[in-house]
């Protein structure tokens, strides 16, 4: 045992005399940089392509009311029933959907604070339907002397399929990775559609001087292809993997303010190249 115990302190002793004699290299002192990362560049033009899954939520609430008022304009239902007013703002709905698209824009670096300018596209299939129906019955005759019973229906819908985001971008460069902000406005290519009726069926009261009868009137209106407007902002971060080549993930929120409020949220990857 002694003789193996004096062998390793004879070893260590030539090993720590050799370490000795040895140039200061960077790589026994801790790495090349002393423990700071490297800084990566990331001035330049970059494009790149995505894919994400996003949930789109849809506010119905109000967005045929005038639609209802106009159709009902001038008749004793509207003026006595208050039809339009009726429980018909249709409520809210929510989609989940997958999306994919492209990106492009320009850095510029100070050290490690990186800005700049990008335009970001998706397709998908954002958007969702709601309709709602609602009956009342007039207990005393109106002012025409009839009773009257009253169906009305309202429905609505949309569909976005293609949305596109320019937003300025501000960054911080942390050895290969790139965190950032950003914020801007959005474009969308949507179709919607609405409409409206109401039946109505009259029967004579005491007074009245004939008969009764019903009628249906009823309103739509389609768009196709329609531009939508509105802001979106979000983070992410980008991830140098070797030369130009970066890994990105990336949240958006998106909310587009048109015949139905529409507010979109996307998680998306993407590989992207920094000239």
């Amino acid at each position: 045992m002694r003789k193996v115990l004096l062998a390793a302190v004879m070893f260590g002793a030539v090993s720590a005399a050799h370490a000795a004699d040895l140039p200061d290299l960077p790589i026994l002192r801790g790495g090349f940089t002393d423990g700071v990362p490297s800084r990566v560049n990331w001035q330049g033009f970059y494009v790149g392509g995505q894919a994400g899954y996003g949930s789109s939520d849809e506010n119905f609430n109000g967005s045929t009311r005038t639609m209802m008022e106009a159709l009902l304009a001038n008749t004793v239902i509207e003026d006595e029933m208050q039809v339009s007013q009726w429980n018909l703002g249709l409520g809210k709905q929510s989609s989940r959907t997958s999306a994919f698209g492209a990106f492009a824009g320009y850095n510029a670096q100070w050290e490690d604070v990186v800005l700049g300018l990008e335009a970001s596209y998706m397709h998908g299939t954002f958007g969702g339907t709601a309709s709602a129906t609602e009956a009342r019955s007039s207990p005393a005759p109106l002012s025409d002397t009839y009773f009257h019973d009253v169906t009305a229906n309202s429905s609505a819908s949309i569909s976005i399929s293609d949305m596109a985001t320019f937003r300025g971008r501000a960054g911080y460069a942390w050895g290969c990775f790139l965190p950032y902000v950003f914020g801007g406005f959005a474009l969308g290519n949507a179709d919607t559609s609405r409409s409206v009726s109401v039946t109505d069926v009259w029967t004579p009261g005491p007074s009245s001087a004939g008969p009764g009868g019903a009628a249906t009137l009823s309103n739509s209106e389609a768009l196709h292809n329609h531009l939508i407007y509105g802001y979106a902002a979000g983070l992410g971060v980008d991830v140098n993997l070797i030369g130009g080549l970066f890994l990105r993930a990336e949240w958006e929120y998106v909310r587009f303010t048109s015949t139905v409020d529409t507010n979109i949220n996307t998680v998306r990857a993407g590989l992207g190249y920094k000239f």
